[in-house]
């Protein structure tokens, strides 16, 4: 899947692969009823979204190549990935 987009559906974040270029500002929405965190598996990564309600977004622009993983905090087994290329 291509685009900036991270849907958070049952439980799960699709895609849970992102492949983008650096620049790129990816957005996540709940679309479950719980809420959801975005929140960088690493300490210190740049990840660190409040408690997303349903619909509610979260937004955070890559600059740096890598691979950035993430999870929800609240739901420890929901795990994704953004890979950011140059």
């Amino acid at each position: 899947m291509t685009g900036n987009a991270i849907a958070i559906k049952n439980f799960a974040f699709s895609p849970a692969t992102l492949q983008v270029k650096a620049g790129t500002t990816v957005t996540w929405t709940n679309q479950d009823t719980d809420a959801h965190t975005v929140t960088s598996a690493a300490s210190g990564g740049p990840l660190h979204s409040a408690a997303l309600a349903t619909h509610a977004t979260y937004s955070h622009t890559f600059t740096k190549p890598g691979t950035y993983a993430y999870l929800c905090t609240i739901h420890p087994f929901m795990t994704a990935t953004v890979e950011v290329t140059r």
